[in-house]
């Protein structure tokens, strides 16, 4: 599968986290092997931030949507960025 366009990803963390580590990799071998880049943010550094996503966190945005939640899935997030 390969990437549609240019897009944003962006991953939404806390430190001492675990799943938030797994999110972590995740997202780095998916965009890695895609050839996107990436960034990651921790909510803990913006208040509004952590108001929106708490609860939700790690939060997988692509192009500055909610792509997934909690457990990262690496076929939904190619799928996510061939579109």
């Amino acid at each position: 599968m390969e990437p549609v366009g240019t897009h944003r990803v962006q991953l939404l963390s806390k430190p001492q986290c675990h799943l938030c580590d797994e999110a972590r990799s995740v997202v780095s071998a998916v965009c890695d092997e895609l050839g996107i880049g990436w960034d990651e943010r921790s909510i803990m550094d913006d208040p509004a931030l952590y108001d929106e996503y708490w609860e939700r966190i790690p939060v997988v945005l692509v192009d500055e949507r909610i792509s997934q939640f909690w457990r990262v899935n690496p076929e939904l997030l190619r799928g996510a960025l061939s579109v």
